[in-house]
């Protein structure tokens, strides 16, 4: 499970108002909800894009923070995919993706890795 934080100043629920409709708009019909370390996240059982095997998504709350969009995106072997002719499905997966984080987080692919990066960093032990 990956979180994610938005953007300075900004908050999750002023970006995606109705998490549970985007997250039905980008990958398919919410079929309930899935416990995660405390907080109750979607669960989309049977993704539109066949690439998705199964995700899981919503926000993470933490008293006296701003919240963070936490996701976990199963996906299906690549080679299973390509053998039942779904190749370009993959293109697809990417772009719904990224589409699906910019949106919620204001913040594209380049600025979420750094984030990431810093983040790690910041984590490692001082030796």
């Amino acid at each position: 499970m990956k979180e994610y934080k938005m953007r300075r100043g900004e908050h999750l629920d002023d970006r995606m108002p109705d998490l549970k409709a985007s997250i039905e708009d980008y990958f398919g019909t919410v079929d309930g909800t899935e416990a995660y370390d405390g907080h109750e996240l979607y669960v989309v059982e049977d993704p539109d894009n066949p690439v998705f095997e199964r995700i899981v998504a919503g926000a993470a709350e933490y008293s006296g923070k701003k919240n963070k969009l936490a996701v976990h995106f199963e996906e299906r072997p690549a080679e299973d995919v390509i053998a039942e002719g779904h190749a370009d499905a993959a293109a697809d997966a990417v772009d719904a993706k990224n589409s699906f984080l910019l949106e919620a987080t204001g913040r594209d692919a380049k600025s979420r890795r750094e984030s990431l990066k810093r983040e790690v960093e910041d984590d490692a032990p001082d030796y």
